[in-house]
């Protein structure tokens, strides 16, 4: 069975971008189904021409797709990547999430599958804070986190991350390189095969939140 999965992803200078591609490229390979798409860019001009590199960016990421709720919807699973902020997603990923109530309270996003993936300029700058960050919105809409973990040697290759895929970018905002493109795209593989089993396996029917709400207790 094709499983549909949706990898959304922001990226500033273009780090997270490299990485949601392979990631896709990992899904597909699986035999899934790939919507590739970016949030909107909400920082303005102002802060983005300081940056030549977020500039340039800003300017070349317009051929790729925005994401939209419907995205959710359409996917059987999610595969979400970020650069971190302090610790945490960036303010453009979460507030395309913070868009997803409706799915959430109808039942959508219950149950499906979901990975998260990150990069950080330095290699203790959040990566797997951002990640674990990312995870409390994913407990809240009832999906399943389906993590790298400890699971392949492109893990350990990458530098051995088992909550997801993150590239330290340094100051020169290197891509990333070759091992590092491998266990993304080995994240979306393990992302895609556990979701055709799942679905391979049958659903059983989601109550939305609503109809939990109402019931008298």
């Amino acid at each position: 069975m094709t499983a549909k999965v949706a990898v959304i992803y922001y990226s500033a200078t273009g780090s997270v971008h490299t990485l949601a591609q392979a990631v896709a490229e990992g899904a597909a390979s699986a035999g899934a189904e790939v919507r590739l798409r970016r949030v909107a860019e909400s920082a303005p001009d102002s802060a983005i021409d300081q940056d030549p590199r977020w500039r340039q960016h800003a300017d070349t990421a317009t051929s790729i797709a925005q994401a939209s709720v419907e995205d959710l919807a359409w996917a059987d699973a999610f595969a979400f990547g970020t650069p971190t902020r302090f610790g945490t997603p960036a303010a453009q990923l979460k507030q395309f999430i913070d868009q997803a109530g409706g799915l959430w309270r109808e039942g959508v996003l219950a149950d499906k599958p979901v990975t998260a993936f990150t990069s950080a300029f330095n290699r203790h700058g959040g990566s797997e804070a951002t990640i674990l960050s990312l995870s409390n919105v994913f407990y809240h809409w009832g999906a399943l986190i389906v993590p790298p973990g400890f699971t392949d040697p492109a893990v350990y290759g990458a530098g051995g991350n088992p909550y997801g895929t993150s590239l330290v970018t340094g100051p020169t905002g290197t891509g990333p390189d070759a091992a590092v493109l491998e266990a993304a795209r080995y994240q979306g593989r393990r992302l895609a095969r556990i979701t055709i089993r799942l679905l391979g396996n049958g659903h059983a029917p989601r109550e939305s939140v609503a109809a939990m709400t109402s019931r008298t207790v």
